[in-house]
């Protein structure tokens, strides 16, 4: 894939050095060490924060809540459930 737009950062002369040093370990240049850097952080990133689902800790708290106790049946659902036809009996 073809390069196509520009990032520059401005960094430390001691941060430059070590991504200097740490390019030439790993036998590639500057820019694409960086650039493969930060696109792998960028990747976990965006993958944790996918996989949560922010809400309110009182939503969260209420929901848990909810689910822990019986389900009890409004009126109107109580009023339907008298209306339906018995259910087949195995």
């Amino acid at each position: 894939m073809a390069v196509t737009s520009r990032l520059e950062v401005r960094v430390h002369p001691d941060s430059k050095a070590r991504l200097e040093r740490a390019a030439a370990l790993a036998q590639v240049p500057v820019s694409d060490f960086v650039r493969s850097a930060v696109e792998e952080r960028t990747a976990r990133v965006l993958a944790e924060y996918e996989l949560q689902t922010l809400v309110p800790a009182d939503f969260f708290d209420d929901l848990l809540a909810s689910l822990d106790s019986p389900a009890e049946p409004n009126p109107a659902l109580a009023r339907a459930l008298g209306r339906a036809p018995n259910p087949p009996r195995r």
